[in-house]
């Protein structure tokens, strides 16, 4: 019986403390490392809420998905929940909730 597995893929990348959640997700297929967002009243844009632990798959229904809330993590293995690349502004958004991308280099 395989309990769980472990495959090493750099997201994490520095010794920052990493606080955890947990986040509801409704809907759709989501890699470790996507950016998720939480809808803003507020706001036409979405707000960045955390950094996917581990991919989520809501195809069948609803999940609860764990979350960096805050830590350290490698741009090059980080998108936006639509798929596409982090922009800067992404970034920038990201480090005024504790969530530091940095640039890393191929191992």
């Amino acid at each position: 019986m395989n309990i769980g597995t472990h495959e090493p893929d750099n997201l994490l990348a520095g010794d920052f403390p990493r606080v955890t959640g947990w986040l509801g997700i409704a809907t759709g297929t989501f890699k470790r490392g996507a950016v998720v967002t939480v809808a803003d009243s507020t706001s036409d844009r979405p707000a960045r809420y955390g950094v996917l632990a581990e991919d989520a798959d809501a195809s069948s229904g609803p999940v609860q998905a764990p979350v960096f809330l805050t830590g350290e993590f490698s741009r090059r293995h980080m998108v936006t929940s639509s798929g596409s690349a982090l922009s800067d502004d992404d970034v920038i958004a990201l480090s005024f909730q504790s969530i530091f991308v940095k640039e890393t280099v191929p191992a």
